[in-house]
């Protein structure tokens, strides 16, 4: 069974899942004992107001509601608030070199091999000639809470019902969605799971496609009204930090169809976050 199956057992031994208690703490939430290495959220791109809102809301959700430890931001281009910079000021306590002071989490719904090599570069580059402090997460996707983001920000543009058991009917509600993703035809075969997901929370019909090939929404929009819906909703696969978040709209508008809002700071990404944190801890953790 896969770690997205049994996230407690992902957990280190020295660290234990948290019990419920109150509106601080979450379905993911655990507990970080002082001096754990901080988690550090990685942003494509540069940093922008655009993306600077989401990922910081993110990086509190993550602290307030799941780690209760500091969550930091690092973005993947540009001079302000580099990863590379970020992780050079997290160096480990001088009298323990080898302790592991941060694990990079990178806001992508999915792999890429772009954005996975930056952060491996700056992951390299902030433990060049020692030993390494700093460890990369897998991104967030591909995992159901991605699927649950989805339909909510679907629900919140009034494009999909809330709650997918009632039998209650919205006339905006969309017949059919694309799943619009970052990258190439490859990223959007990744991108079919969580399609796959999301068709059944809906019980309609889901397509995937680029968000970088305006043929390729075409091609998914023509797949859902053959597949007999008559109303298409755009549902972007990003977490909204991403510079392809700026394509949302004129992809919507090529197929004539109204669309959702980025995940953004939604508690599952912040859920995935921590769990992406507590995987790669526990790996850096065996070796």
């Amino acid at each position: 069974m896969s770690p997205e199956s049994q996230p407690s057992e992902a957990l280190p031994s020295r660290r234990r899942r948290a019990p419920r208690g109150g509106r601080h703490r979450g379905d993911e939430s655990f507990l970080l004992p002082p001096g754990s290495p901080t988690l550090v959220l990685a942003v494509p791109g540069p940093a922008r107001p655009a993306a600077a809102e989401p990922a910081a809301e993110l990086a509190r959700l993550v602290e307030l509601e799941h780690t209760g430890q500091p969550a930091r931001v690092g973005y993947l281009e540009g001079e302000e608030a580099n990863l590379r910079t970020v992780l050079a000021g997290l160096r480990p306590d001088p009298d323990d070199p080898d302790e592991l002071a941060a694990v990079v989490v990178p806001l992508s719904t999915g792999p890429d091999p772009a954005l996975d090599a930056a952060l491996d570069d700056a992951v390299r580059a902030a433990t060049a000639g020692g030993p390494p402090h700093a460890v990369a997460a897998e991104p967030l996707g591909p995992h159901p809470l991605i699927a649950e983001a989805l339909h909510d920000r679907l629900a919140d543009a009034g494009l999909a019902r809330a709650d997918r058991i009632r039998l209650m009917t919205m006339v905006t509600a969309a017949s059919g969605v694309i799943v619009a993703t970052p990258g190439d035809a490859t990223a959007v075969r990744q991108a079919e799971v969580t399609g796959v997901l999301l068709a059944s929370r809906l019980a309609a019909p889901v397509f995937t496609a680029s968000l970088n090939d305006e043929a390729s929404v075409k091609a998914a929009a023509e797949q859902l009204r053959a597949a007999g819906a008559t109303s298409i909703a755009l549902a972007p696969h990003v977490v909204g930090p991403e510079p392809d978040t700026d394509r949302v709209p004129s992809a919507a508008a090529t197929v004539g169809c109204a669309y959702s809002a980025p995940l953004g700071a939604h508690p599952a990404v912040a859920r995935l976050a921590a769990l992406r944190y507590v995987e790669a801890l526990s790996m850096a953790l065996a070796d």
